[in-house]
């Protein structure tokens, strides 16, 4: 068993297998397609990004290879096929999951290749990244609530591109860029560190959708600027993160021990995501912000089972999403303490991509969730 486990090319069998499951999808959607297709691919894949890409409409629903939108709910329990909405089904929720788990196996085989260096400062530099995704993700909320005949407008299929899961690919290729541009500079010599150009191509990239977003505020009139919304989330976030971290130095050192100042930008990020979610679900009508829905699994099931189990006088007042809030900072502060010095001792390269992970499924969404409430779309 060991000899066969010798001879195997870990990195090879992972594309193998890449590749089977590929084969499988597309051979399975040519030759069943109302079951493979249509019943699996598009209802729970392509189908939410199409009725997530196409404006004024309430679902899209498959029949008979046929995809026809629907503008109202009961049209769309009412039509006849596989309807699908914006947004995540547990089904999705679920394998998206385990498709990321096979895609960090992935990436981990990739860098092990590229002999990187794995120090925080890689990690640091490679923050401008996650702020790109939740921002360009907003291109194309913008893009939706313009129109299509706005300046500033992309047209689907395109904007696919910028919704998930394909963003991932998007943003990830970006990011490829930028690191293999960095070890190329760092190897010829004209820079002595690759996470320099690295964190310059992530700063880069995001100015610039930060700047295709100023512009829409200037020239769509759908598009507003909250100023109160950023200064609450990202004030609150580091507050609450700050405050986190000295109680943590202060009564339970040892957490912080493995990943340094790293954790606490994980604690940041993924409160970040919480107050944005907070301010956007149960805070929209006071802030002139449009009717916002959960669109995940977790904040979905606080947001509607809270204000059934507390009373109603709090809800009045708080809202019912705000232990979202306090699930964000625990699972953070978790796994903050779960990487310890013997995890970056053992395995540093798969150590730090986690953690880019962890702060990914925290800041993305959440620099996505308070870009869009600032601009009040």
């Amino acid at each position: 068993m060991d000899e066969l486990s010798d001879r195997i090319d870990p990195t090879r069998a992972w594309v193998a297998v890449a590749g089977a499951i590929t084969t499988l999808l597309v051979l399975g959607s040519a030759l069943f397609p109302g079951r493979v297709y249509d019943g699996f691919l598009w209802r729970y894949y392509w189908g939410p990004v199409v009725a997530d890409g196409t404006r004024g409409e309430a679902c899209a629903v498959r029949h008979n290879g046929e995809t026809t939108f629907y503008d109202s709910v009961a049209q769309c329990q009412e039509a006849a096929g596989y309807a699908a909405t914006p947004g995540y089904t547990t089904v999705s929720t679920v394998t998206y999951a385990l498709v990321l788990v096979f895609m960090l196996v992935g990436v981990y085989f990739l860098i092990q290749r590229l002999d990187f260096d794995y120090s925080p400062a890689t990690f640091y530099a490679l923050v401008p990244f996650v702020f790109f995704g939740g921002a360009l993700r907003v291109v194309e909320d913008v893009s939706v609530a313009v129109g299509p005949e706005s300046p500033v407008a992309i047209s689907f299929p395109l904007s696919a591109l910028f919704i998930s899961p394909f963003i991932y690919f998007t943003v990830f290729f970006v990011t490829l860029a930028g690191v293999l541009a960095g070890i190329v500079l760092e190897r010829r010599g004209v820079v002595d560190r690759f996470q320099v150009p690295l964190a310059t191509v992530g700063a880069g990239v995001l100015a610039i959708t930060l700047a295709w977003l100023a512009y829409a505020i200037q020239v769509a009139d759908v598009v507003g600027f909250n100023a109160v919304v950023p200064l609450v989330t990202l004030g609150g976030a580091t507050l609450l993160s700050g405050a986190t971290w000295l109680a943590i130095e202060r009564f339970a050192p040892h957490v912080n021990r493995g990943t340094g100042y790293m954790g606490l930008v994980i604690i940041w990020g993924h409160l970040v995501d919480g107050i944005a979610n907070v301010l956007s679900l149960d805070f929209g009508p006071e802030l002139g912000l449009p009717a916002y829905a959960p669109k995940h699994v977790v904040n979905g099931f606080i947001h509607n089972y809270t204000p059934k189990i507390q009373p109603a006088w709090v809800t009045e007042a708080i809202g019912g999403t705000w232990p979202f809030i306090f699930v964000k900072l625990g699972a953070a502060v978790f796994v903050v303490w779960v990487f310890d010095e013997r995890i970056f001792e053992e395995s540093p390269g798969y150590s730090l991509l986690l953690l880019v992970t962890v702060l990914a499924v925290g800041l993305g969404p959440g620099s996505r969730d308070f870009l869009r409430a600032t601009m009040g779309i």
